[in-house]
């Protein structure tokens, strides 16, 4: 198997969020999909195959933590599309045929890559009891972003609160079935980002994830709604950092960022 590390929503290497890409010619079996995302020991590691010609997608693709299989991966999504552009496997948009629906990547003329993904419907709830201590910081908001992400979208009182963020990630388990997203508004705008998250998904093998696309679609709605606009910039706060353009489109959120290829091997077991 030839595979390949990429570091997405970044323009440059050691930066973004780090995924596996692997094309293949049919999927494994599960236990084979698994144990090779837990060698590669990144947030995601995504599989595609090429789909036949005519279908309502073009490559059927799957993506693993090193724990589980989970429903949406931005991050890796954009990834592999930069892996078929930049090896000549496919050009123009891709269709991807994935576990939450027919996911569009779009090629832009600045290399760069647009995602057409599901919007989060996002449901305002109570504070979870003990979530406060678990995150470290006294939630503001809190709602529940759906089924398709399974995380908690909690706002803070400002983006230091986001960036000194120490959780209790055994606690924080408890909270949500993947994660929590903290957010808070971008102290100044001018630095060229609108907001700042984090997101801890312990649930799912992931600590803290660097910069993850799927959480956007429920953060593009909910600064959308409170900034009104609906073009944003998102910054992920995260040691190897991220910067995430949200186009919010009703039911749609568009996801647009760099990706760069840092390793290509061959997988020999």
């Amino acid at each position: 198997m030839r595979i390949r590390i990429v570091d997405a929503f970044t323009d440059r290497p050691f930066a973004g969020n780090p995924a596996g890409v692997l094309l293949l010619d049919a999927f494994p079996d599960d236990d084979r999909l698994q144990r090779v995302a837990l060698e590669v020991n990144h947030s995601e590691t995504a599989f595609a195959h090429r789909l036949p010609a005519g279908g309502e997608a073009d490559w059927a693709l799957r993506w693993f933590t090193p724990a589980t299989e989970v429903a949406m991966c931005g991050h890796a999504t954009l990834a592999t599309a930069h892996v078929l552009h930049t090896t000549g496997a496919h050009e123009g948009p891709v269709r991807f045929a994935t576990r939450s629906g027919v996911l569009v990547a779009t090629p832009r003329e600045d290399g760069s890559f647009t995602l057409d993904f599901p919007t989060a419907p996002l449901t305002p709830v109570e504070a979870p009891p003990g979530i406060a201590a678990a995150l470290g910081a006294e939630p503001r908001t809190v709602l529940d972003t759906g089924p398709n992400i399974g995380d908690l979208l909690v706002e803070v009182a400002d983006e230091e609160t986001v960036r000194g963020l120490s959780p209790d990630l055994g606690a924080l388990a408890a909270h949500s079935e993947r994660g929590i997203i903290a957010t808070a508004r971008a102290e100044d705008p001018a630095r060229g980002y609108d907001y700042v998250s984090r997101c801890f998904f312990p649930n799912v093998g992931i600590d803290e994830d660097p910069v993850t696309g799927s959480a956007h679609t429920a953060l593009a709605p909910f600064w959308s709604e409170r900034l009104g606009r609906p073009d944003l910039v998102g910054l992920q706060a995260s040691s190897r950092s991220g910067r995430v353009r949200t186009e919010l489109r009703g039911g749609r959120t568009l996801l647009s960022g760099h990706a760069v290829t840092v390793i290509d091997g061959e997988l020999l077991a």
